[in-house]
């Protein structure tokens, strides 16, 4: 596969793992990387119920990184999360990539109310120490 679109199989694939736990409130966490994005659903303690990549839906080299990738993923999980019962959501948004909306807005057009949308971006204060100044 050259990159394309997402890879009709690994969809369905993807959308045949479901857990069985059934489940009312919910927490989506949204990981965009300028490469990729990941969005997972857990529970209230954690726990990591479903997840998925643009990588894992087929998606590759570039293309894993736009915000269609992200929308198909948000999809994705949108549709997992309505199979298990999920009625709302609290929203982490980790990174700075370009599928950080689209991810959520597709996850929300399943039908289920977001709650809070919180944004969990590691954020360096000082960082580590400047190199030292190069002596010629």
């Amino acid at each position: 596969m050259s990159g394309g679109g997402a890879d009709q199989g690994k969809r369905s694939r993807a959308l045949s793992k479901i857990p069985k736990a059934r489940l009312e409130k919910a927490i989506l966490r949204v990981e965009s990387t300028f490469n990729n994005t990941r969005v997972s659903l857990t529970d209230k303690s954690g726990g990591i119920l479903m997840w998925s990549s643009s990588g894992s839906l087929g998606f590759a080299g570039a293309r894993k990184g736009t915000p269609f990738a992200a929308a198909k993923v948000g999809e994705v999980i949108g549709e997992k999360a309505v199979t298990i019962g999920v009625k709302e959501a609290d929203v982490f948004i980790k990174g700075v990539g370009p599928g950080r909306e689209s991810a959520l807005r597709a996850f929300a057009g399943k039908g289920i109310q977001i709650n809070a949308i919180n944004d969990v971006t590691p954020i360096p204060h000082n960082g580590p120490r400047a190199p030292k100044p190069r002596r010629v």
